[in-house]
């Protein structure tokens, strides 16, 4: 209990976080297409956002070490602030995929610095219960975030305005603990190559992810408008997505860490196909069926990159570790940038099935790719254990030792 509050200022920041960076992408999207954007504009808005978070990833550490942790949590925080306050003064489609980016940097640099308090908190024997009340935290600002849409009028000023006063009150937690701010640790370096020296099929399995997931959160409220939804039934679409997700967690890593990962991961490639079918088939009958084919599609897909990360760590000695992540999360970022252009310019083409398609045939080559990759070489004979890796920042990596280590 003592561990949990000395933590609760940070994860209240989390959680208001959330519900003001969260909220923001299916709002624009919205938002957007109420003021007759062009679905490939509101793409490249969702595309910007992964550019923004690239760029603040690698900022974040710097700015640490130069201003310290609560200036530079300030900082980010005013720069997403800004960029939601922004949107109802200048209704352009390219200027808001600039205030997007700001967005993104802010989802980077904030987690970033929480995470690195968090790190040097806890020790061996508190890190698991602290990093699983974190994970809870997040995935329930997270469901908060996508339940939110339902209230939110699109393109309305007192919107993002309530976005952003989240924005401000995840300020004061964080500023005003009296927990002393740890000292900034070296950066890493960024070496994407790592990643793929460690697993091939661990690199491609990350930009899977990030091309699946980044699709469906940047584009798939154009989707579930393209499909007959009402925007308030938007957000239980997208909650369906995100709980789909959340209930995966316990049953594919018992998987993951009973059975070659590889394997696992060629299987949920397999569901993840299944998923994709199952949203374009959903969406010719009723809105239950809809809801249902989102869930099973957040669980198909979510634990993705968290076995592609597992199987890339079984590899990894102890000091590789927050280098690869930083390289996994490079990855994840290249797939997350393209895809939501790809995926918006599909939808405008040719219908709102394209979208799955294209999804699929990236699953397609996962799969195609880990039967290879089987042949290549043997599973590990030591493994470490599955955890729930949140695409939050590179320090991830710290934060979720392995049992090995």
């Amino acid at each position: 209990m003592s561990l949990l509050i000395s933590f609760a200022a940070l994860f209240a920041s989390v959680f208001l976080l959330q519900l003001g960076l969260g909220s923001v992408v299916p709002l624009d999207a919205l938002s957007g297409t109420e003021l007759g954007f062009t679905a490939e504009q509101i793409g490249a808005m969702g595309s910007t956002h992964f550019l923004g978070f690239f760029i603040g990833c690698w900022w974040a550490p710097r700015l640490m070490g130069t201003v310290g942790h609560s200036r530079a949590f300030a900082a980010f925080a005013a720069a997403g602030t800004i960029g939601i306050l922004a949107h109802m003064m200048w209704v352009d489609p390219w200027a808001w995929a600039i205030m997007r980016m700001s967005s993104g940097l802010a989802v980077a640099g904030c987690y970033t610095i929480i995470e690195a308090w968090l790190q040097s908190k806890v020790t061996n024997q508190t890190r698991g219960r602290a990093m699983g009340v974190y994970r809870v935290v997040d995935v329930t600002g997270n469901l908060g975030a996508q339940v939110m849409i339902a209230f939110l009028t699109p393109a309305a000023y007192v919107s993002y305005n309530l976005l952003a006063l989240f924005m401000c009150a995840a300020l004061f937690p964080l500023l005003l603990s009296t927990s002393e701010a740890p000292s900034p640790g070296p950066a890493p370096r960024l070496r994407p190559k790592l990643a793929w020296d460690k697993s091939p099929l661990g690199a491609v399995g990350v930009v899977v992810s990030g091309i699946t997931g980044a699709a469906f959160r940047m584009v798939g409220p154009l989707y579930g408008l393209a499909v007959g939804l009402e925007a308030n039934r938007i957000a239980l679409f997208l909650s369906a997505y995100v709980l789909g997700g959340a209930f995966a967690q316990f049953p594919i890593g018992w998987l993951a860490d009973k059975f070659d990962r590889r394997l696992v991961l060629i299987w949920i490639s397999v569901g993840s196909i299944l998923g994709c079918v199952a949203m374009v088939a959903g969406a010719q009958g009723n809105i239950v069926t809809i809801f249902l084919a989102a869930g099973f599609f957040g669980f198909t897909t979510f634990p993705i990159y968290s076995i592609s990360t597992a199987h890339a760590h079984d590899f990894a000695e102890q000091h590789e570790r927050v280098e690869l992540s930083a390289a996994q999360m490079f990855l994840y970022a290249v797939g997350a940038i393209a895809s939501p252009v790809i995926a918006s310019a599909l939808i405008s083409g040719f219908g709102p099935a394209s979208m799955f398609v294209f999804i699929a045939l990236a699953h397609v080559l996962l799969i195609v790719f880990g039967l290879f990759r089987m042949q290549a070489r043997p599973a590990p004979e030591a493994r470490t254990p599955y955890v729930y890796t949140p695409r939050t920042s590179f320090l991830i990596g710290r934060l979720i030792r392995r049992r090995d280590d």
